[in-house]
Order: structure tokens, then C-alpha cells, then sequence
């Protein structure tokens, strides 16, 4: 009995953290992003976007209205399974920014942290980066097929240069001082790495994701234009035949809110991860 009621006052206690963290989050979007001097810019923006194609001073079948676009959004999702589509593209996007992220930031770590596989392996990726991301897909597509890997590997691509340079600029600026310090005390190689470089370049390593998350969104679409059949992406590719501009605002818009979400939920996982360089 007493077991039973610590399983659920430990439940009750992870849901309340949980509901706290979303509320923080949502709060502070809110907070940092929905002010007075941003509704002085959008609104103007949404009446002019309104007002124009119904007055005729734009054709309203090349710049729809929101209202139009509102209409063709709910059709998308009663109608056309959209939820889905963003789905798909949601889990081929996760799984090629994971994949990134589990190379890219180990790789940057080490080469920021030792100097013989600094030299060794920057002066490649140095090389390889400048190739614009779109330029590997026909080579990808001969590889991997049209399919899932081939998806998930030009999102990484795009993911992968942000968060590896930028880690490993963040491990290399670390404060010589700090190090100095914790080896007075004994520190290891794997203490330093874990309390010291880790900690000082977590600001780095944020802003890299948060950089990866739009070049990956970016190769994403590439992704579904060419080698697949649903997605954001495809859909974006088949309203574009199909002339149907209104669907291909919807589907902006939505990868849009995604990265901007995205980069948000960075923003508080830094300052929850990273206190004492809140606010500077």
C-alpha cells in the first residue's frame, strides 16, 4: 500500500513538473514574441495582405488573402489528411537532425578539445562544407535510393556543418584560465571535457542547432520535392503544378511555424541549461 502511494505521489509530483515547464515555456514565448510593438507590425502587414486582392490592386488568384489561405488550411486538414503530411515530414526532419546532432557535436568536442585531431580532421570538413547541401542530392539519390535514408541524409547534411563548427568553436574559446584551474585541482582529460569545455560552449552549441534546424528544414523540402510522395515538401511541389498558390502559402507558413517553434523550445532548453549566461 505504501509503495502504491509513493508510485503515485511521484507521478502526481512529474506531472506537476511537466505542466510548470510547459507553462514557463508558453508563458515566455508569449512574453518575448506577442508584445505590443510586434502586433504594430503585423496587423498593418494583415490588413494590407487582406485589403489588396479584394480591392484588385493585386490579382487575388497569385496573392490570396489570409482569409482565403485560413479556409484552404482547414480544407487541408478536414479534407486532405495534412496533419499527416506534417507528420511524415516531422519524423524524417527528427530523425535527420538527431543523427546530426549525435555526430556533429562529439566530432566538434574532440577537435576543440585536442589539437592533433584538430588538425587532422578540420581542414576536411573545412573543404566539404562550402558544397551547397542541394548540390549532393543527385549523388544521394544514386546511393541511397528515393526513400526514407535518402531524406534523413540530406536533412543531416544540412544539420551537420551549423552544430559541428560551431561546437567546435565554443570547446576551442574556452577560458585557458578555467582549465588552468580545474587541472590545479586534478582534474582529468573526461572531467575537463564534461565540466568545463562542455558547459562554457553550451551557448555555442544552442545557437549551432538552432542554425541546423532551419538548413535542415531547408533540405527537408529538397528532400520531399524530389524523392518523395507526401511531406510538406511534396505537397508544396504538387499545389505548385496544380497552380493552387493558397496551398503553397499554407505549406510556407507551416514550415514557417515549425522552425520558429523549433528555435524556441532552443531558447528555453538554454536558459534552463545554461543559468548563469541568462541575460547577457
Amino acid at each position: 500500500m505504501d509503495r502504491k502511494l509513493t508510485i503515485q505521489t511521484y507521478q502526481a509530483r512529474g506531472l506537476n513538473l511537466v505542466v510548470k515547464e510547459l507553462a514557463a515555456f508558453f508563458g515566455g514565448v508569449a512574453k518575448n514574441n506577442f508584445t505590443i510593438e510586434f502586433f504594430t507590425v503585423l496587423v498593418p502587414i494583415m490588413a494590407l495582405w487582406e485589403a489588396l486582392p479584394r480591392l484588385g490592386v493585386v490579382s487575388p488568384f497569385l496573392v490570396p488573402p489570409p482569409s482565403v489561405v485560413a479556409v484552404t488550411f482547414w480544407e487541408l486538414l478536414a479534407n486532405h489528411g495534412y496533419l499527416g503530411h506534417i507528420g511524415i515530414s516531422l519524423q524524417r526532419f527528427f530523425l535527420g537532425l538527431a543523427v546530426a546532432l549525435a555526430a556533429a557535436i562529439p566530432i566538434g568536442i574532440l577537435m576543440g578539445w585536442n589539437l592533433f585531431l584538430r588538425r587532422h580532421t578540420l581542414p576536411l570538413f573545412q573543404m566539404l562544407a562550402p558544397i551547397p547541401p542541394p548540390a549532393w542530392v543527385p549523388i544521394t539519390i544514386i546511393l541511397f535510393g528515393i526513400g526514407l535514408p535518402m531524406q534523413v541524409f540530406l536533412v543531416f547534411l544540412g544539420a551537420f556543418y551549423p552544430v559541428l563548427f560551431n561546437t567546435y568553436q565554443g570547446v576551442k574559446d574556452t577560458e585557458p584560465r578555467y582549465i588552468a584551474s580545474a587541472r590545479v585541482f586534478g582534474a582529468s582529460e573526461f572531467t575537463l571535457i564534461k565540466r568545463v569545455y562542455l558547459p562554457n560552449s553550451l551557448s555555442s552549441i544552442v545557437m549551432g542547432v538552432k542554425v541546423g534546424i532551419a538548413l535542415g528544414l531547408v533540405m527537408l523540402v529538397v528532400a520531399e520535392m524530389v524523392g518523395a510522395h507526401s511531406g510538406i515538401g511534396w505537397l508544396l511541389v504538387e499545389s505548385k503544378d496544380f497552380f493552387r498558390i493558397d496551398r503553397m502559402v499554407v505549406c510556407m507558413l507551416t514550415l514557417g511555424f515549425i522552425g520558429w517553434f523549433l528555435i524556441e523550445v532552443m531558447k528555453y532548453l538554454e536558459t534552463k541549461l545554461a543559468l548563469w549566461k541568462v541575460g547577457r
